[in-house]
């Protein structure tokens, strides 16, 4: 009997100790719960904000399609086949029209402003230019998509576009713009979408280097009446521009070569399972037929394309380039070595 009360008393202690313990494990479990309950809203919350892009024109595209008779595309190009429903204007007579959606990806002073020229010579192409030059609509993946939409859905407006009877529409997107940065996620954009992607790239990366060098310094100077010009019209302008020789860094020569060199292949890279095409600006200027190979790669109608800018740098390197002799130098016997073309070597 006198034991009984010490064999209450401690029962009642251990159970006291115990309680916290379970106490604790059940806010822990509970809190776990919790936790994973809010990380799977997130998930859903950020799946349906990047995916919400891709299916945003969806109803009006499906719409579309049971109007028209797509039975006379051939299988395989329809998804590439698209009949947009603009919000800002009705199509009207051309609702029918199938639009080719593009993006052409280039670097700076490849020749991409001169080709789009071409393009946009043509009354049912609509290439709007380098709109994600403009850093807000790069800021974030969904900034890039809301951008995308708007411009394939023809409710872009630009100096280029053809509205209601556009049967290709696209815009010129530069490496250095974002898009190497989200490059899965455009890819998926590009293949769910149908867009179509060109390549545009430059062989001599050293004349490359001369333009934008050549570029830089009339963005400062303004050498024509005080006005910047990139693109010419005059074999005047073209003339004056040429007149500046600018200098080249030899010491990072090698090096900014390899990173431009780099940057090309990356794209091809990243988006060599789109629906794409490769052309050089070398090839586009002696060879213009390589123009009606855009025209079919896009399925319009074949047009004479013309462009009225005039080439400013016509001249051998060795005439353009102040340092030459350096240059030479450090080229020869390297891997860019070809970019010298048929240079002689420095007198």
């Amino acid at each position: 009997m006198v034991q009984s009360p010490c064999t209450d008393k401690q029962v009642y202690v251990q159970a006291s100790k115990r309680s916290p313990i379970l106490l604790r494990l059940v806010v822990l479990f509970c809190a776990t719960l919790f936790g994973l309950y809010i990380c799977y809203i997130c998930l859903q919350q950020i799946r349906t904000r990047v995916y919400f892009k891709y299916d945003l024109l969806g109803p009006n595209i499906l719409a579309t399609r049971e109007q028209c008779n797509i039975s006379a595309l051939p299988h395989g190009e329809r998804l590439y086949a698209h009949y947009p429903k603009p919000k800002t204007y009705s199509r009207g007579g051309c609702l029918c029209n199938p639009v080719r959606f593009f993006a052409i990806l280039s670097m700076q002073r490849s020749g991409s402003g001169w080709f789009e020229t071409f393009l946009n010579s043509h009354h049912n192409v609509s290439s709007n230019g380098e709109i994600f030059s403009v850093k807000d609509r790069r800021k974030n993946i969904s900034e890039v998509f809301y951008t995308l939409d708007k411009v394939f859905n023809l409710d872009w407006s630009s100096s280029a576009a053809k509205n209601e009877c556009s049967a290709a529409v696209g815009l010129k997107w530069m490496l250095n713009q974002g898009i190497l940065k989200y490059h899965e996620e455009i890819v998926e954009y590009f293949k769910h979408r149908g867009v179509s992607t060109i390549f545009l790239f430059r062989r001599n990366l050293l004349r490359r280097m001369v333009s934008i060098l050549a570029n830089a310094y009339d963005r400062d100077v303004k050498q024509l009446n005080g006005t910047h010009k990139s693109h010419v019209h005059s074999q005047t302008e073209a003339e004056v521009l040429a007149q500046y020789k600018p200098r080249i860094n030899v010491t990072s020569l090698i090096l900014d070569l390899k990173k431009a060199e780099d940057m090309a292949a990356n794209a091809v890279k990243y988006f060599k399972s789109t629906r794409h095409i490769i052309l050089y600006y070398e090839d586009l200027v002696s060879n213009r037929t390589k123009l009606m190979d855009v025209q079919d790669f896009l399925s319009i109608p074949q047009r004479d394309l013309i462009s009225h800018q005039v080439k400013i740098h016509t001249r051998p390197l060795s005439a353009q380039v102040e340092n030459w002799d350096d240059v030479y130098k450090v080229l020869k016997g390297s891997k860019y070595e070809n970019f010298l073309e048929e240079e002689g070597p420095p007198i």
